[in-house]
Order: C-alpha cells, then sequence, then structure tokens
C-alpha cells in the first residue's frame, strides 16, 4: 500500500469544514487503508457524490484485474461475444484497453463459455441476459430503497453512513444470491409441471384426477414500463394495492390461488361468483385513480390438476393467454364461461382469436354485469354482433366495470 497522501492538498477536503470535514478525512484515511488508493478514483467519487458507498461498489463489482481483452482471452470467448452479453445485461462496454474487469468478472465469463458449450445460442443467451437485466434491475432498486430507509439516519456524517452501509451490505449480500437461487428454482419447477401437464393432456385428452375448475388471471396493464418510470417504492405500492384488493374479492367459493408480481390468479368451480370478483377487481383496481394502472382478466374454464394449492394445465395456461389479449379495463372469457354463466352477466363477442401456444381459433367474449350501464345488449353493437377480429380484444382501453347494484351487493356479501 502506498503511504498516505495529503487530502487537502489534492483537493478531496474542498467544500467541507469543521465536523463533515473531519469526518470526510476519517473516511478518506479508511479507504486508503482498505487499499482504495486510486486518487482520480477518490476524487471521481467525492465529485459524483458516492464517497460513502465506494466500499460497497468494490465490494459488488471487485477489483480492476484486466482487460476486456485479457478476459476473452482467459475465458476462450471471443472479444465480440462478450461484449455482445454485456450489452444485453445492460453492462457499459468499457475500451478494450481499459483495466477495468475483475475476477468476478472473468468468473461470469467462464459460466458464459459453459452456456454456449451446452448448446445455448449467441441471440438465446443474449436474450435470457435482457430477461435477466431487466428483473435484476427492479430487484436492485427495491434493496437500495430499503436499505437506505433502513441504514441511513438524518444527521449522518459521511464516515458514519459509510461504515453502516457496509456493514448491513456484508450481513445481507450472502442472503441474495441463495435466496435468489431458491425462488428461481420454485419457479422452474412450477413451469416444468405446467408444460408437462399440458403435454399429458395433449397426448391422452385429459390428465389423471384432473377436476374442472374456471381460472382467471387479472395483471397491472403496462406494468414492465411503469418500472421504468416510477421509483420502486411506488412500483411496491402500486402491486402492494393488487394484493389488498385481490384478496378483498377472494371469499366463499373463490380463491386466491397466488399473486406472481403484477398479477393474480383466482379460481372457482363457481363460475358465476368468479366473474362477480373479477369484475369487482377490474373495478375497484381502475377506482385508485390516477397513478394506477387500469387491470385485464381473462377467464378460461375446463380440466385443471391441483398440487400444492397451484393448478396445472391447459386451462391455465389458455386463461394466461387471454389476459394477455384483452383490452385495459376489461374482463375477457371463453365461450364455456360464457355458457356456464348463463344469463348472470352480459356477453359481447369478442372475435376468435388465435393464441400463442393454443391449439386452433378461440372465441371470446366481453364480460359485464347485467345492470352495467356500459352493458349492450346482445346484436346492438354491429362489430360485437360479427365478431370481428379485434371486436373487443387488443383495441384500446375498454372502459372498465362501473359502480352497479350487482357489485354493491357482493360487497355487502363479503363485508
Amino acid at each position: 500500500m502506498r503511504g498516505e497522501p495529503d487530502f487537502e492538498a489534492e483537493g478531496l477536503l474542498d467544500g467541507v469544514s469543521g465536523v463533515e470535514r473531519e469526518s470526510r478525512l476519517e473516511l478518506l484515511r479508511r479507504l486508503w487503508g482498505d487499499g482504495i488508493d486510486d486518487l482520480e478514483a477518490l476524487r471521481t467519487a467525492v465529485s459524483e457524490g458516492r464517497l460513502t458507498v465506494l466500499p460497497v461498489e468494490r465490494a459488488l463489482v471487485g477489483e480492476p484485474r484486466y482487460t476486456s481483452v485479457e478476459l476473452a482471452e482467459l475465458s476462450g470467448m471471443s472479444i465480440e461475444d462478450l461484449e455482445h452479453q454485456w450489452r444485453s445485461i445492460g453492462i457499459a462496454v468499457p475500451a478494450r484497453d481499459e483495466r477495468a474487469m475483475s475476477r468476478e468478472d472473468l468468473e461470469a465469463a467462464h459460466r458464459q463459455r459453459a452456456l454456449l458449450d451446452a448448446g445455448i445460442t449467441r441471440e438465446e443467451s443474449a436474450e435470457l441476459g435482457r430477461m435477466i437485466a431487466v428483473a435484476m434491475s427492479q430487484f436492485a432498486a427495491a434493496s437500495r430503497q430499503v436499505l437506505a430507509s433502513t441504514v441511513l439516519r438524518a444527521g449522518d456524517s459521511e464516515a458514519d453512513a459509510s461504515r453502516r452501509i457496509v456493514e448491513q451490505t456484508e450481513s445481507l449480500l450472502p442472503l441474495v444470491a441463495p435466496t435468489l437461487d431458491y425462488v428461481y428454482r420454485l419457479h422452474l419447477r412450477e413451469q416444468l409441471r405446467h408444460a408437462a401437464l399440458i403435454s399429458e393432456v395433449m397426448g391422452n385428452g385429459t390428465a389423471p384426477g384432473a377436476e374442472t375448475v374456471t381460472i382467471a388471471f387479472a395483471d397491472l396493464v403496462g406494468y414492465t414500463r411503469l418500472g421504468e418510470d416510477v421509483p420502486p417504492e411506488e412500483l411496491g405500492r402500486v402491486t402492494g394495492r393488487l394484493d389488498e384488493v385481490a384478496r378483498d374479492v377472494a371469499g366463499g367459493p373463490v380463491r386466491l390461488v397466488k399473486l406472481i408480481g403484477d398479477a393474480a390468479m383466482l379460481s372457482s368451480a363457481d363460475t358465476t361468483a368468479l366473474l362477480g370478483s373479477v369484475l369487482d377487481l377490474v373495478a375497484e383496481m381502475a377506482e385508485e385513480g390516477e397513478g394506477y394502472p387500469l387491470i385485464r382478466a381473462g377467464v378460461a374454464r375446463g380440466d385443471v390438476l391441483s398440487r400444492a394449492g397451484d393448478y396445472y394445465g391447459a386451462t391455465v395456461n389458455l386463461a394466461s393467454r387471454i389476459t394477455g389479449i384483452a383490452r385495459p379495463g376489461s374482463v375477457l372469457t371463453t365461450k364455456e364461461v360464457r355458457d356456464e354463466a348463463g344469463d348472470e352477466f352480459a356477453f359481447s363477442a369478442a372475435g376468435r382469436k388465435h393464441l400463442k401456444g393454443i391449439q386452433g381459433a378461440v372465441e371470446l367474449h366481453r364480460c359485464r354485469d347485467l345492470d352495467d350501464p356500459d352493458a349492450k345488449h346482445p346484436g346492438k353493437d354491429e362489430g360485437e354482433r360479427r365478431g370481428e377480429e379485434g371486436g373487443d380484444a387488443g383495441a384500446g382501453p375498454a372502459e372498465p366495470p362501473r359502480d352497479s347494484r350487482s357489485r354493491r351487493r357482493r360487497r355487502a356479501r363479503r363485508s
């Protein structure tokens, strides 16, 4: 380690005095003693107001040791493939002669080489990288907000704030990777079970132990884009409200199966009860007003297999796909759901749609309460009567279900 410099002569104490100056000097001496002895890096951190988090930055990304060219040679990757992968996960690509890469970067490059050797193509790997980057960016933003709210205190000096941030990060960081791995494994298991059951149903016509249930998904429209525009705490408020309302409308024969980020999954053997709950969910989220996105819902009925409180099978997949094309603020159902509901609701034809992963065109219908002011008598709307492509699904925002006697009765029953 080099001898300690004159931090004041280097301009690193400019703009601070008294207690703040002493705190800055203490922090600089600690950083220098911990091996962060790059004066230019310290100047940059001071000018950007991130001196307190500099130790955490080093702990998270490691010490720069290699150029990207050296990293490529050591990992057996081409420099072009490495840079392509870095861009896909949102990492700024350094100049090829800049010593900016750490041992952790080298380990990641070795993992990338192993993926390619296993048969995953360059583009498939980049696509996976982009998806991971979106999820991890949101998780990192939420983690930063939690860390700031639990660690930083009013009146903190730079030295005190830095010390607590380092201590908290060192205690929490070892928990993150195992937790992410655990959640990933659980979700992958669910995906594999779902795919296997769909395959079995397609091969045998049904799965052993299947039961007939109505399934609904409801998701927040534009959630991914919203995550790019609002702070994490605001995003958490939106999803938290979806959680609250979904739990509130689920009752009696209707069960809230699970919440998956921006979506809620509900189920019931009673189609009428489920449709009422879903209409209430869409309407009550719309009443939250500005700052809350509309939600949309898709409903399907058929055979499903129940495992550990969750449902699997083609019906689940169909309900999810229908949700993806429903107009914001609307509830879209299959013909089977409409027939099962009978005269309890107003339905209007929404056309026949080809949905990803679903064989053949699916006949779809928009569902409203009978006394919804916007409900249309079948046959009055020519586009809906003919069931033209795009008559309802995939168009612009729909008028969400309005307050009605039906909604008020359902609210009274739940309260």
